[in-house]
This record gives structure tokens, C-alpha cells and sequence, in this order.
């Protein structure tokens, strides 16, 4: 009898430690799957490409587990990428394009609420010193907008609102001053100074460059018109003296 308790106590603890080596391990807490939360909403193709080929993906993932304040990430849709002029991002090196990424990312967790009432501008990832690569939130009621000095969209809905990661929507890449300002302030072509158009008389072409013989200067005509009065004196008093001898 008292075997077979033994034998039953051994089969018991037998079995509990096997279905304890077969469970599966219980995930870290805190990870969060950032490609998980952008490919259900559906539009941010273009937005995963660029976290994968700049390496934030991971680098983002990685720091949930540390930085005890969070992260709130602004994601453009597909459409706001179609919408950048021709080469807005082909003409950035590798490290703009992080600096880009990491200007969508603040080092803090902000529910909608609080960026209604944050103090501007805002610290980004890309931030390197006070007053730089910040974004600027206004608000009035619900509706809230993000501004970087060269564009302004809402702030739609949000895909994840909830510590350590909030992840929202936007419609429009928000480019960073430092990188784009520059670029909308050529000047344009109507600035440049007209050359002067120099107004130059019509030429009267003369007889000569017509063709004909050339025409006398003023001393020739006067001196033809003094030979013609000299030979008028001259047959006059021959014809007074013809008269007189007759």
C-alpha cells in the first residue's frame, strides 16, 4: 500500500515538471511590436520601409525596455509620402533619413491630450540641442495640429494610446526645417533683374547703301548752285553786249 502512494507521488511529480518544461516561455514584458501596430492600420508601407533601412525599427523596439518615459511616434500614411515633390527623399543621404525618421519620434509617451497642452517645441529623437528639430503643437477643442515650420496637418487617430507607446496618424510628412527650408527660398526666376532693352532709331538706308549714286554733301550743293549763278552773270553780260553792238 504504501508503495504504491510512493509510486503515485513520483508519477505525479513526473508529470507536473513535464508539462512545465513544455509550456512556452512567457514573453519579456514590455515588447511591443512596432511593424505589428503600423501593418494593421493598413496604410504605412512606405513608413516601415524606412524604420527597416535606417535600422530605428529595432533601435525603437529596444529601447521600450529602457526609457522609462515612452515614445510617441507620428506616422505619415503611404499617401503622405506620394504627396512629397519628385526627389524629396532620394536627395537625402543615409544620415538625413535617420535625422527624417527620428524627427517623427519624441523621446516621451504623450496621449492626445497632453500634446493640447504641451509646452512647444517639442524635443524629438533628432533634437540635438535646444530649439532645433522640435515639433509645435496647437490645439482647439478635440482638433490638434503639428507644425514644423514648413508643414502643418492634424494629428488623426491613433494606432496605439497606451504607455510605454503611443503611435498616430498623420497625413503629411512632417519635414524638418533644418533639412527643407532652405530649399523653399530660391529665389525665383521672375526675381532676377530684366536686362535693358536699348532703343535704337530706325536706319533711313541712303541712296548708297541702296544701290544708287551717292548723294552730295552740303558743300557740293552749294558749290553747284555758285557755278550755275556764276554762268548765269556770265551769259547775261555777253547777251548786253551783243545788244549794245547791234
Amino acid at each position: 500500500m504504501a508503495s504504491t502512494v510512493i509510486l503515485l507521488i513520483t508519477l505525479t511529480i513526473f508529470l507536473k515538471a513535464q508539462a512545465q518544461a513544455q509550456a512556452p516561455a512567457p514573453s519579456p514584458s514590455g515588447t511591443l511590436n512596432l511593424t505589428a501596430i503600423l501593418e494593421k492600420g493598413g496604410q504605412y508601407t512606405t513608413l516601415i520601409r524606412l524604420l527597416q533601412e535606417t535600422q530605428q525599427l529595432t533601435q525603437i523596439e529596444s529601447q521600450l525596455k529602457s526609457n522609462s518615459q515612452g515614445f510617441s511616434l507620428f506616422a505619415p500614411t503611404d499617401n503622405a509620402f506620394m504627396n512629397l515633390k519628385s526627389g524629396a527623399l532620394n536627395g537625402l543621404t543615409d544620415d538625413q533619413k535617420v535625422k527624417l525618421i527620428l524627427f517623427h519620434v519624441t523621446p516621451k509617451y504623450y496621449s492626445l491630450s497632453d500634446l493640447l497642452t504641451v509646452s512647444n517645441p517639442v524635443r524629438t529623437q533628432a533634437t540635438e540641442k535646444e530649439g532645433t528639430w522640435g515639433l509645435n503643437f496647437t490645439g482647439k477643442g478635440q482638433q490638434l495640429n503639428v507644425s514644423t515650420g514648413v508643414v502643418d496637418t492634424p494629428v488623426n487617430n491613433a494606432l496605439r494610446e497606451k504607455f510605454p507607446l503611443a503611435v498616430y496618424q498623420v497625413d503629411k510628412v512632417l519635414l524638418p526645417l533644418e533639412l527643407f527650408g532652405e530649399k523653399d527660398k530660391t529665389p525665383s526666376s521672375s526675381s532676377a533683374p530684366s536686362p535693358k532693352s536699348s532703343k535704337t532709331s530706325p536706319e533711313i538706308p541712303s541712296i548708297a547703301n541702296a544701290g544708287g549714286a551717292p548723294s552730295p554733301s552740303g558743300d557740293e550743293k552749294n558749290g553747284g548752285v555758285g557755278s550755275n549763278v556764276g554762268v548765269g552773270v556770265v551769259v547775261g553780260l555777253a547777251l548786253l553786249c551783243m545788244g549794245a553792238l547791234s
